[in-house]
C-alpha cells in the first residue's frame, strides 16, 4: 500500500496538478493515456490491498489458531499478484481498447481538442468501473470489518470475565496479543474508512455523470478527484499516529540516523 501511495504521488499527481491548475494537458495524447492508465491502476490497487489486508485481519482476530496455516507466504504472494495484475489489465485494457467511450464517440469528438485529457465513461463502463474498482471490494471490506468488530467485542467480554485469581502468565500473554490484534484492526479500519470517505464521492460521480449527460462542472470533478488523491496523504499520517515503530522509523530516516554504521542494531519496538 505504501508503494502504491508513493507511485501515485510520483507518477500521477504532479501531472494531474498541472492539468487541474492550467485546465490544459501539455504532454501529448500517448502520455495522456498512460497517465490515465496509471491513475486507474494505482487507485484500484490501493483498494485491493485494503481488501486483502481485511482478509488478513479476519484470520488474525477471528481464527488466530489457523492464521499461520491460512495466511502463508504463497497466499500473500497471490494476494499481491491479484492486487497488481487485475488493476493493470483492467486499466490498460479499458483505456487502450476505448471501450469506455463506445457509443459516445460523437460526444467525445465534440469536446476533444488540443490539450484535452480526461477520462470519460459511457453508462455501462461508468457503472462497471466503479463496481470493480470501488463498490464491490469496499462492500467486502465493510462486511469483514463489521464481523471482526463483533468478534473482537466478544473476545473482550470473555477476557473481562476471567477471575483475577486464576489469571496466569499464559492468559496475560493471550490478553496482550489480543489487544495488539484489536489495535491493528482498528487502525486498518480507520485507514479503510478514510479511503471510503475520500473516494466515494468520485466514484458516485463517475457512475452518475453519464446518466446526467456529462453535465458535471469541471471544478466539482477536480475537487472530488483531489479528495481521492488526498487519501494517499492520509495513510502515512494515520500509521504515524497509531504506531510508535512507524514514528521511530520516520525519525531515523529524517535525521539520517539510518545511515549510521550501527543503524542495524537499533530497535523499533
Amino acid at each position: 500500500m505504501a508503494t502504491t501511495d508513493f507511485l501515485l504521488s510520483f507518477m500521477v499527481m504532479p501531472y494531474s496538478m498541472i492539468r487541474s491548475i492550467e485546465s490544459c494537458w501539455y504532454f501529448g495524447d500517448l502520455f495522456c493515456k498512460l497517465h490515465t492508465c496509471c491513475d486507474i491502476m494505482l487507485c484500484t490497487t490501493s483498494i485491493f490491498h485494503l481488501c486483502f489486508i481485511s482478509v488478513d485481519r479476519y484470520y488474525a482476530v477471528c481464527d488466530p489458531l489457523h492464521y499461520v496455516t491460512k495466511i502463508t507466504v504463497p497466499v500473500i504472494v497471490l494476494f499481491l499478484l491479484i492486487s497488481w495484475s487485475v488493476p493493470f489489465l483492467f486499466a490498460f485494457g479499458l483505456v487502450f481498447s476505448e471501450l469506455n467511450i463506445e457509443g459516445i464517440e460523437e460526444y467525445v469528438a465534440s469536446i476533444d481538442c488540443c490539450g484535452f485529457c480526461a477520462l470519460i465513461f459511457n453508462k455501462l463502463w461508468g457503472a462497471l468501473a466503479s463496481l470493480i474498482a470501488f463498490f464491490f471490494p469496499g462492500t467486502v471490506m465493510v462486511g469483514i470489518y463489521v464481523h471482526i468488530f463483533a468478534v473482537a467485542r466478544k473476545h473482550a467480554r470473555q477476557i473481562a470475565k476471567i477471575p483475577s485469581a486464576i489469571k496466569c502468565v499464559s492468559a496475560m500473554k493471550n490478553k496482550i496479543s489480543t489487544k495488539k490484534e484489536n489495535k491493528a484492526t482498528k487502525t486498518l479500519s480507520i485507514v479503510m474508512g478514510v479511503f471510503v470517505f475520500c473516494w466515494l464521492p468520485f466514484f458516485i460521480l463517475t457512475t452518475a455523470d453519464p446518466l446526467i449527460n456529462f453535465s458535471t462542472p469541471e471544478d466539482l470533478y477536480n475537487a472530488f478527484l483531489w479528495l481521492g488523491y488526498f487519501n494517499s496523504t492520509c495513510n502515512p499520517i494515520i500509521y504515524g499516529l497509531f504506531y510508535s515503530w512507524f514514528r521511530k522509523a520516520f525519525k531515523m530516516i529524517v535525521t539520517g540516523t539510518i545511515f549510521r554504521p550501527d543503524s542495524s542494531t537499533l530497535t523499533l519496538f
